[in-house]
């Protein structure tokens, strides 16, 4: 009898120290997942920041191309990797960011690439707003476009106008 109850006894102590261990295992994947999902949409951050820059440099060529890279971080995305607000957003934003990421990838008029940069600002906006980014990233407005755009820096330097007028525009939002 004493032996039964042993032989029970350890039975449930190695049942109890298993799932332990599962459980452990699991927690120890998912932070793995969670942290790989942080920076999954950070390259489309990324490559849209390109966009911007070349924007500012009044480069039509050199945008055509970055929106190129970006289109290819957009696609790159694995939605069933993405946080459940971030896939959420996603789904809003996607179909458009594609839109736009392909549009001025395929035209080197400057005038085309801002207007639609318009768009391209306001999605990635939506998407980075419940995401967040790795660095703090400003919101910036300019009043002649009537258009927002994001940026890295807190100092103003305006994609749809580039050298003509660099400096028009103002931080609207910090997003931490």
């Amino acid at each position: 009898m004493k032996k039964s109850i042993s032989t029970i006894a350890a039975a449930i102590a190695l049942l109890f120290t298993a799932n332990f261990v599962q459980a452990n295992t699991i927690k120890t994947e998912t932070t793995a997942i969670e942290v790989a999902d942080s920076s999954q949409l950070q390259s489309v951050y990324d490559a849209y920041f390109t966009v911007k820059d070349a924007l500012i440099k009044s480069d039509a060529k050199l945008t055509s191309a970055k929106a190129t890279d970006l289109l290819a971080a957009i696609t790159a995305i694995k939605m069933d990797k993405l946080k459940t607000t971030e896939h959420t957003a996603w789904i809003k934003v996607v179909k458009k960011l594609t839109a736009d990421a392909k549009s001025i990838s395929t035209t080197t008029d400057l005038k085309k690439q801002r207007e639609t940069f318009k768009s391209l600002s306001k999605n990635t906006y939506d998407l980075i707003k419940v995401s967040k980014s790795d660095v703090a990233v400003y919101k910036q407005y300019c009043p002649m476009a009537d258009a927002d755009w994001l940026s890295k820096e807190k100092a103003v330097k305006n994609p749809y106008y580039g050298s003509s007028m660099l400096t028009c525009g103002n931080v609207v939002e910090t997003i931490k």
